[in-house]
């Protein structure tokens, strides 16, 4: 059998096929399970070794031949139909431009930049660090060694073996901001003002809890710092960032390993009915009051003296106070939004609901809240 002349004749076919349809006949034709070259394949199992041999290497060629033809058709066919199509479609410029805008701001990346406007205000500038940490940054520098309990606290992402930080320590997936102060500080020194917000991770998820979730963590450093700097800061940023005036906070003594006192913040609020006839809660006043509660918001402290000497630092002249908080709860708390799954489940009904428009951009004077 003359299996070069075969070759010929099948590529020739191939080559004189004018449609993407006609071509996927040939296909079948030849390669399908009863196509004529898979038959030629198919008895070679009957054949003597030597016959194998021999016949084999020509019958391959014949099927890399026809599959190189058709793959190479296939390819001409597609770009006379792309070059076909982008000559006949045209775009009317003079359209007018539709009444609502097709996308919108996720609501997570709206209290992002509300966060960073409050902040900017009063001195603060954005600072960021990696996602992939090494266990250094993410715990020794913040008063957190291997053996220290603390770290039970955090349920980590680690990374295998094999990846090893230049520091010799393991590699894990940051589970706060919170090393982005160590290094802001060992880069910039002191004085320093700085919010870090982002992306951290840890193994949990329920209504109120994702294995990803967003951050911001504030950091003072100067001399002179106290607590009274701290809870003046904090209220502040929560008036202006609820628009509220009548915020009320309380701190209690905590315990974090990175700050020495450490106190968590609570709010004053209470249960309204919103205008989708579902409670929420909105806050506002003391806790104390009737009708009112408290509900805890954050964590913060003064900055442990060993993380600032971790960072380089001499912890005899300088004193800061950070803090941080989740931005999902805050957006969940200011816009009414009672399950934090739904952040991250991609549906456009919740994004169209819940999302704001690109000209939303908060600003002090217009409110860092306010919707078109």
């Amino acid at each position: 059998m003359d299996y070069e002349k075969l070759g010929q004749e099948a590529t020739a076919r191939i080559a004189g096929a004018d449609s993407l349809d006609m071509l996927e006949t040939l296909r079948v034709e030849f390669l399908g399970k009863q196509g004529s070259v898979s038959a030629l394949l198919k008895t070679l199992g009957g054949m003597s070794p030597d016959e194998r041999k021999e016949t084999g290497p020509k019958i391959h060629g014949l099927r890399e031949t026809v599959s190189d033809a058709l793959a190479s058709r296939k390819a001409d066919l597609e770009a006379a139909a792309m070059e076909a199509r982008l000559a006949s479609e045209t775009v009317d410029l003079s359209l007018p431009a539709p009444e609502q805008a097709a996308g919108t701001v996720h609501p997570v990346s709206q209290v992002m930049d509300e966060l960073a406007e409050i902040f900017a205000d009063l001195g603060f500038s954005v600072a960021t660090g990696p996602e992939v940490e090494d266990d250094w940054h993410n715990f020794t520098a913040l008063n957190m060694p291997e053996s220290h309990p603390a770290r039970a606290m955090h349920d980590t992402f680690y990374f295998g073996e094999d990846r090893v930080a230049p520091n010799g320590g393991r590699m894990l997936l940051r589970t706060h901001t919170s090393p982005v102060q160590v290094r802001t500080m060992l880069e910039r020194g002191a004085p320093l003002r700085i919010i870090a917000p982002g992306r951290v991770y840890r193994s949990d998820s329920d209504a109120t809890h994702t294995p990803m979730f967003h951050q911001v963590e504030g950091l003072v450093i100067d001399r002179d710092i106290h607590l009274g700097h701290l809870k003046w800061t904090l209220e502040t940023f929560l008036k202006a960032f609820f628009e509220r005036e009548d915020i009320v906070l309380r701190l209690r003594p905590s315990y974090f390993p990175f700050t020495e006192p450490s106190v968590e913040v609570d709010v004053g609020f209470a249960v309204e009915t919103g205008p989708d006839g579902k409670a929420r809660r909105v806050l506002g006043g003391s806790g104390d009051e009737p009708g009112h509660a408290w509900m805890e918001l954050l964590g913060s402290g003064m900055v442990n003296a060993r993380v600032i000497e971790f960072a380089g630092l001499d912890r005899a002249e300088w004193q800061g106070f950070a803090f941080g908080v989740g931005v999902d709860r805050l957006a969940m708390l200011k816009y009414g939004m009672d399950d934090l799954r739904a952040f991250f489940d991609g549906d456009v009904r919740w994004l169209r609901h819940y999302g704001f428009s690109a000209f939303d951009q908060p600003t002090l004077s217009g409110g860092v809240g306010a919707r078109a």
